[in-house]
């Protein structure tokens, strides 16, 4: 009798984790889909100069954040630029991405619109744009 609950309880635990994998096969797809959708839209908004709208209640909203992150091959310079430019507090054993894209957003609105010549070649800048969705105000 012991037996035979083991053995239940053994099918039940292969048929969770079974569940549970096509459950997170299923959320995937749903992220890429929603990546997809996302990046279709911001294209669509920015095509038609549209910054934000609201439809039914919920504001869309064209965002874009400025990125950075290492070049390839040249993070530890990129951390000794850092350490010799009073920036060493952005290094712990790595430097957090998004703490390094917000001190280069900062770096360069202080520099004219401009990479300072210390960091040019060591980033990697680039622009994210997405939508932002939430409730609209009533």
């Amino acid at each position: 009798m012991q037996t035979q609950n083991m053995y239940e309880l053994a099918e039940r635990l292969k048929q969770l984790r079974e569940k549970k994998k096509a459950a997170e096969q299923q959320l995937k797809d749903v992220h890429a889909e929603i990546a997809q959708t996302e990046y279709q839209l911001s294209m669509q908004m920015a095509e038609t100069e549209t910054q934000n709208f609201t439809r039914a209640g919920t504001m869309f909203a064209l965002t874009t954040k400025i990125r950075a992150s290492a070049v390839a091959g040249r993070k530890e310079e990129l951390y000794a630029a850092l350490k010799e430019n009073g920036c060493g507090d952005l290094v712990y054993e790595t430097v957090n991405a998004n703490s390094l894209s917000a001190f280069v957003k900062e770096q360069i609105a202080e520099n004219q619109d401009t990479v300072p010549e210390w960091l040019s070649g060591l980033v990697h800048i680039y622009e994210q744009t997405s939508v932002s969705v939430r409730q609209s105000a009533k």
